[in-house]
């Protein structure tokens, strides 16, 4: 990362403890989502966030996934939420649809609530890509939320 002499700058801070973190997973593609699901709780435990201080809500599908998540997010209950799930092209156009409104639908309720809502719904051609991808994003998604919940009480 660039530094410039004179310019402060915030860095990532990726200490859980205290914060309050929702999780919103479709239970569409279950396998997947079990599999980000682990990942992403490993990981909140791994940077210091309690399992009391965490909160797992289903749906039934990706497109489900934002109003839950802006719910949560306008309860003043958690510093941030992550959304887990995964959308797999078929043969049609729902592909598109769902991914397209789905990821918008987070970064709505993010930028309307000011709640960070980190996604991890992974959006893939093939399951094998999705199961590929469950380890990684799953933490990362944690990590991210963690480091956009500080930083909103930072700034």
């Amino acid at each position: 990362m660039a530094r410039y002499d004179g310019i402060h700058e915030i860095e990532p801070v990726l200490d859980g403890s205290g914060l309050r973190i929702a999780l919103v997973m479709s239970r569409f593609n279950h396998d997947i989502g079990d599999a980000l699901l682990a990942a992403c709780v490993h990981a909140l435990d791994t940077h210091g966030v309690r399992s009391e201080d965490t909160l797992l809500l289903t749906v039934p599908g990706a497109l489900e996934i934002p109003l839950a998540a802006r719910k949560l997010a306008l309860s003043g209950r958690f510093d941030a939420v992550v959304a887990l799930g995964a959308v797999v092209r078929g043969d049609t156009y729902h592909f598109e649809v769902v991914s397209n409104e789905m990821a918008s639908g987070i970064t709505r309720v993010q930028l309307d609530t000011g709640v960070p809502v980190a996604n991890a719904v992974l959006t893939t051609d093939t399951d094998e890509q999705a199961h590929a991808r469950t380890a990684v994003k799953g933490a990362e998604a944690a990590a991210c939320a963690i480091e956009m919940a500080n930083l909103m009480r930072m700034v």
